[in-house]
């Protein structure tokens, strides 16, 4: 491996975290609102939106991500192995981020050949920009010490686009569309597209690989394979992603239903009406047009704010006592203010509020580790075998994420079905649709012993993860040594 200076800039810090600020405005979007939108925005039963969000998950999950991952460990130009995949996928992911989100009027036959196109394409696209997006993390240094301040950069931008997508989202497509969604998330999309496209090509131009593979390493793709195959610690990060992922998926794609179905309106109402009107008061506007997307707007907001200030003690605890603990035991405390939704009554709003606040600081400490994590499982596999294949490492992120993005989606969808929602396709014209009580009860389980399950387990693999504190140190000091020596 090349040995160049190790220390990255702010202002590379910077532009390298914007790549994700762009790829959050798509990936919050699709946890957040792609089964209410498929159900009550486009008109698909649940079922069919269930299906669509598995299968072609999976597909993308466990076809796209490998095949992109091995295409980039072996790309070879003049900006590196990775950037370019970034630049060149920039304005395609964009454009079928809106395309996804539009509603055509089709027959229900075409909305469904649509939907499942265009959601196959859009994940193709991110698969193809945000792989090697965060493979690129692993060659912008080999201090660890330096990815830590990299992942919190990275993260904090994360936190950004959530906040826009989870807080204002909902309401901006109320005040967009006049109360038509269909209109109002298409002019929401619009701009997000445009926005994310100029900031990936931003990340392009202000990074650099520093990381590059010997001129003389050859590996087979079956060598890679291989190499995988006997890493341990990457078999429990692929795991542990999947499982993390359809625990944000289930809850944060619950949400909406949770407070359209089960929160008490007034109680909601009287906390959130002062705030409401201090807002108004300095011209932001669209959040009092309807009181439960204002409601859910706020709660989200709460729990990203608190987030933020989670994910800067991040680097420092990582520091001092190493990714592995640190993760474990915060995403253990995390759980348990997911779990303990399931005691709130209705109109326990402000015990709804703080939870998820205290739940969003527990799981902010561990948002930026995750991802340092599987760039220490590629030095690894590197100080195992004297080989690296950062992107192909990296695909158990992406695996991860697609998988546990569509399991968690469709579950959703399914168990809401199975409470008995009606999706707004089943609406006769001209009359409100009236959920059964049992779809209250649905949404509760969603939020909170649903999604505690696949968290649990999670803390549970850690126990077996050998990367702890004094083997980062001892890889880092081995592979700095082999690389000066080259």
């Amino acid at each position: 491996m090349s040995q160049t200076s190790q220390k990255i800039s702010v202002f590379e810090k910077i532009g390298y975290s914007l790549g994700d600020l762009a790829a959050n405005l798509v990936f919050q979007t699709l946890i957040t609102y792609l089964a209410y939108f498929y159900t009550d925005i486009y008109g698909l039963k649940n079922t069919d939106a269930s299906i669509i969000m598995l299968s072609v998950g999976l597909v993308a999950a466990f076809i796209f991500n490998p095949i992109i991952g091995l295409l980039a460990d072996r790309t070879r130009s003049k900006w590196g192995k990775f950037r370019p995949w970034i630049l060149f996928t920039a304005i395609p992911l964009g454009v079928i981020a809106l395309l996804a989100f539009s509603t055509p009027h089709f027959s229900y036959k075409g909305k469904l050949i649509y939907a499942a196109v265009t959601y196959t394409l859009l994940l193709l696209m991110y698969a193809s920009s945000n792989l090697p997006y965060a493979a690129l993390s692993g060659v912008l240094t080999g201090d660890m010490g330096e990815r830590n301040s990299i992942s919190s950069y990275r993260f904090v931008a994360v936190m950004f686009a959530q906040f826009f997508v989870q807080v204002f989202m909902l309401p901006i497509i109320e005040y967009a569309g006049k109360g038509d969604k269909a209109v109002g998330i298409e002019a929401v999309m619009t701009w997000l597209a445009a926005i994310g496209t100029i900031m990936l090509l931003i990340t392009f131009f202000t990074t650099r690989e520093r990381i590059i593979p010997r001129l003389e390493q050859k590996s087979s793709i079956k060598d890679d394979l291989s190499d995988l195959s006997k890493n341990r610690p990457w078999l429990i990060m692929l795991i542990l992603t999947i499982l993390v992922f359809i625990t944000l998926a289930m809850k944060g794609g619950a949400y909406v239903y949770y407070f359209n179905n089960y929160v008490d309106k007034q109680a909601l109402t009287d906390l959130i009406s002062p705030l409401i009107s201090d807002l108004s008061a300095v011209g932001i506007t669209f959040f009092g047009s309807d009181p439960v997307a204002a409601g859910f707007g706020l709660f989200n907001a709460g729990g990203i704010i608190f987030m933020i200030v989670g994910i800067s003690f991040s680097k420092g605890l990582a520091d001092k006592y190493g990714k592995r603990d640190v993760y474990k035991y915060g995403l253990l405390t995390a759980t348990i203010f997911v779990l303990i939704f399931i005691f709130f009554r209705p109109y326990n709003v402000i015990l709804m509020f703080v939870s998820q606040i205290l739940h969003g600081f527990s799981y902010g400490i561990t948002i930026p580790i995750l991802w340092a994590m599987i760039a220490d499982v590629a030095d690894y596999s590197e100080w195992k075998t004297n080989r690296r294949a950062t992107a192909i490492i990296f695909s158990a992120m992406m695996v991860g994420l697609k998988a546990g993005l569509s399991i968690g989606g469709a579950l959703v969808a399914w168990i809401l079905g199975l409470y008995g929602y009606i999706p707004k396709q089943s609406a006769v014209a001209g009359h409100a649709i009236i959920q059964p009580d049992t779809v209250a009860a649905g949404a509760k389980m969603l939020v909170s012993i649903y999604p505690s399950i696949p968290f649990l387990l999670g803390v549970g693999l850690l126990f077996f993860y050998v990367i702890d504190k004094k083997m980062e140190v001892k890889i880092e000091t081995e592979l700095m040594a082999r690389r000066a020596k080259v």
